[in-house]
């Protein structure tokens, strides 16, 4: 034997054997999947990562040669997989490139066009035939995972031949996977860190989802939908099968079959049980069908789910080094994924469960609410707390609830907590602006709704004396709310301030729409107040100056007629309750919170009494 020869065969024993202590050293380590085994794990993984990349830089300081390529291309394959697991994805390129590259110096073939497709099937065409078609196939699949987890699925559609013929090739064991499979861990044939075919697979469906995601959000449904049901029976995790079948459903919900729909939510959660999106998108399909009674199930569930230990973790962790989440991170993707926390589930709850009838119910769900907030403010600001409603109207809503369950001491005391908080901090008068025109910022906005807060605050406290019958104080506290917001003043474009009228009012939910329903309700509370007081003339002209701010209140226009009917006006009356009866408020008051609808505690008209009177009164009007 030639001392060259020798001198190869022993540089290539050398690098095997290191090569395959390294990924035998890894396999030994690997941790479980906790928390501190994945820090454990990225540790070791980092040190790996040197030692391949040591390794690579000796194989490589000398000459490509055919003895020594399979060798080098199977640490290229190992380093870029410690790479990209790290997503370092441009330096494991880098690797992928130079690899590729003295491959076909080696070969004798000519540097190739930049286009990866060209690029791609020149390499493989250069090798085929040879011992190293399966290592540059190897590459490729890393290839195809750095395409995948940097979202360019263009790339991976212009490829898409020469991957899934690399599919085929890989799942079926050929290439010369079987000969390494078949020495195992022998000390002359370099060890790979990770399976080429468990990665192939799992490439498979990761694209298929990813590719059926970007296809949902740019409209192309039918074809999004082939895609994934093709891919709902590849072999896979089941948590990538339950996003094939969450992914169809959310087609199917764009093509207008919320039934079928629903069975693909369901099949995602067979598939597996921890699918919180699927719960996710049954709630809103539900909620888009009308049937609230599903919804507040789903809702149950889905805050049930979001509670468990398991639920913390991420979905797509996996203990591989190139796991689903690594693979799938396009926008597209993650916005179809998202659902609300834990504490937006259980104020949806609070408030569906309260809007529906089933009040002690949502009682429970709000006190629930607010003991976590408070408990998390003792120890910080939760990171949850910026997507649920503000502080104050979360307060108030909760306060709303416990009025609405006969518990007015508890409202109260909550509503206390409110003007606490804000009534120092309210200024003397207040400018409103229309939209287009606002130029107090962050700042005056936050006036404005501090204001309305309090104003809130003390109409509630109002409600809560009537439902006491304590009329002295009822009328307090409504009037603190009015005397509140007789400092708005409204400015128009071109126009000086003025007082707010419901003229100006525009779109349901802005600052004004709020102060005038505020005004009007407690206006009509403050005049039925006084009706129980016998302040007759008062309360007449409180209740018309709430239906002059809020026309549509029911409250105001009910009592009016009956102050009227009190007074001896008694047609005038009659045409009042007419009016009133004709009113559609059930559209308008949903675009507002529990806290500004109607009160249904307090004194009451039988609307069947009042049509009595207005029988009786016929003859006398016709006569």
């Amino acid at each position: 034997m030639s001392n060259k020869v020798y001198q190869t065969l022993s540089l290539l024993d050398g690098w095997t054997q290191e090569n395959n202590l390294l990924v035998n050293k890894w396999k030994q380590q690997e941790g479980g999947g906790d928390a501190v085994n994945r820090d454990q794990n990225q540790t070791h993984l980092r040190r790996c990562s040197s030692e391949f990349h040591k390794l690579l830089r000796k194989i490589q300081g000398v000459p490509p040669l055919a003895d020594h390529t399979q060798v080098e291309l199977t640490v290229v394959y190992n380093a870029c997989v410690c790479s990209a697991a790290q997503s370092q994805f441009s330096e494991a390129e880098l690797l992928l490139t130079q690899a590729t590259e003295r491959v076909l110096q080696m070969t004798g073939d000519a540097p190739v066009a930049s286009d990866p497709g060209v690029f791609w099937k020149t390499v493989l065409k250069s090798v085929e035939n040879t011992a190293l078609n399966s290592s540059l196939q190897h590459l490729l699949c890393l290839q195809w995972a750095i395409w995948l987890a940097t979202c360019q699925l263009k790339t991976i559609q212009e490829c898409q031949d020469e991957l899934f013929s690399l599919f085929e090739t890989l799942s079926l064991g050929c290439g010369g996977d079987k000969r390494r499979e078949a020495r195992g861990k022998s000390s002359d044939i370099p060890l790979l860190l990770m399976d080429p075919r468990g990665l192939i697979e799992l490439l498979q469906i990761c694209t298929y989802i990813a590719q059926g995601a970007e296809r949902l959000s740019e409209g192309r449904i039918s074809e999004a939908l082939s895609g994934l049901q093709t891919a709902s029976s590849l072999p896979a995790p089941r948590t990538l099968v339950a996003y094939t079948h969450l992914l169809s459903g959310c087609c199917l919900a764009h093509m207008s079959c919320p039934q079928m729909s629903l069975q693909c939510y369901r099949k995602a959660l067979e598939t597996d049980s921890q699918c919180v999106c699927a719960l996710y998108q049954s709630m809103l399909i539900y909620r888009q069908l009308g049937n609230t009674q599903a919804e507040i199930q789903a809702l149950r569930l889905l805050h049930s789910t979001l509670m468990l230990p398991s639920a913390t973790d991420p979905a797509l962790a996996s203990t591989h080094l190139l796991s689903p989440s690594l693979l799938l991170c396009g926008q597209s993707l993650n916005s179809l994924l998202s659902v609300p926390s834990a504490l937006c589930v259980l104020h949806s709850l609070g408030l569906k469960c309260v809007q529906h009838g089933r009040v002690s119910e949502g009682v429970e769900y709000y006190l629930d609410l607010l003991a976590v907030l408070h408990a998390e403010d003792q120890h910080g600001v939760h990171a949850e707390v910026h997507s649920l409603p503000r502080l104050p109207d979360l307060y108030l809503e909760a306060g709303a609830a416990l009025l609405m369950a006969q518990r007015p001491a508890d409202c109260m005391a909550l509503c206390d907590e409110v003007i606490s908080t804000t009534l120092e901090l309210l200024p003397e008068k207040l400018l409103l602006e229309e939209p287009e025109e606002k130029c107090e910022g962050a700042e005056g906005e936050g006036r404005v709704g501090m204001l309305l807060w309090t104003g809130a605050a003390y109409l509630l406290q109002g409600h809560c004396h009537t439902h006491l019958k304590d009329w002295k104080q009822a009328v307090t506290h409504y009037t603190r709310c009015i005397n509140l917001l007789v400092k708005v003043r409204f400015k128009k474009r071109g126009f000086q301030p003025q007082i707010p009228s419901v003229d100006m009012v525009g779109k349901p939910g802005t600052d004004l729409c709020i102060l005038q329903r505020l005004k009007g309700l407690s206006l009509a509370g403050r005049g039925i107040s006084f009706n129980q007081t016998g302040q007759l003339k008062e309360a007449l002209r409180d209740l018309q100056l709430s239906l002059q701010a809020f026309p549509d209140c029911v409250g105001a226009g009910l009592w009016c007629g009956e102050v009227l009917w009190r007074l001896g006006r008694r047609q005038e009356a009659a045409a009042c309750w007419e009016k009133t009866w004709s009113f559609t408020t059930q559209s308008s008051s949903e675009s507002f919170s529990v806290y500004l609808q109607e009160p249904q505690s307090g004194p009451l008209l039988d609307s069947m009494e009042l049509r009595h009177r207005i029988q009786e009164l016929g003859p006398t009007l016709s006569a």
